[in-house]
């Protein structure tokens, strides 16, 4: 059995990216509570630590490590092309494909099941506020983080720093982080009703997905990406007063 001690949550998957499918399992938050351990996640859930922490460190025995990318090894500017790549082509695919799918199975069975009416809001409004998050990662913040990665001297932001942009995402995460809950409450976590048709299942085995994908992108972010950004933008500042400008 490996050796284990990270500190939080969002270190346990950053160091070992296998354990995400069992936190998810697990319902325990490491992307916006990423800044918890697992002694505090699991007195939350009712689970018992050190089986947990077995189950961890098979995860981690099972499946190796490099099977997945080290995103901690990346910079910030590989990071939001990753980002981009992987997660917001993601939801630029699925945000529209279950938008359908839940209007279709609410159309056939929201007579018999009130609640899916209030699934279909509520994924509405999740969808509402991550497309325009996206545009604001990629029309304002990664530019900004790519700049700080190419440059000696501190870029002058319009929004003074990035820590303040970051900040507004970070709210945004917590907001997404929350519509998700309520997705996976009013979906039963993800468990068909007896009457339910393919699509219905289908929709279920695609929300899954979604909720998955969003922990390890806000994952990325909060624990790996913005940390990163702040600490690159804090050496580019202090670069930039050691070495002025030449008139």
């Amino acid at each position: 059995m490996p050796k284990l001690n990270p500190a939080t949550l969002g270190e346990w998957v950053t160091v070992y990216p296998q354990t995400a499918r069992l936190l998810d399992e697990l319902q325990i938050d490491y992307c916006c509570g990423g800044a918890d351990t697992l002694a505090q996640a699991c007195e939350e859930r009712g689970l018992d630590l050190d089986a947990v922490v077995g189950r961890l460190a098979n995860a981690i025995v099972d499946q190796k490590a490099d099977s997945y990318l080290n995103y901690d090894a990346m910079s910030p500017s590989e990071l939001c092309d990753q980002i981009e790549q992987s997660h917001h082509a993601f939801l630029r695919r699925e945000l529209p494909r279950l938008t359908e799918l839940i209007d279709r199975v609410l159309t056939a069975h929201g007579e018999r099941h009130p609640e899916l009416r209030e699934l279909q809001a509520v994924f509405r409004e999740l969808r509402a506020e991550l497309e325009p998050h996206m545009l604001k990662e990629e029309q304002i913040l990664f530019p900004a983080i790519r700049q700080l990665t190419q440059r000696r001297a501190q870029p002058q932001f319009p929004f003074g720093t990035v820590a303040n942009p970051i900040r507004v995402m970070e709210h945004e995460h917590e907001n997404a982080g929350a519509g998700l809950k309520k997705i996976r409450a009013l979906t039963s976590d993800f468990h068909a009703p007896q009457d339910a048709c393919n699509t219905w299942h289908v929709l279920l085995d695609g929300l899954r997905q979604l909720e998955s994908d969003m922990h390890q992108h806000v994952h990325k972010e909060n624990n790996i990406l913005f940390p990163k950004a702040q600490q690159l933008e804090v050496s580019v500042s202090s670069n930039s007063v050691a070495t002025p400008r030449k008139t």
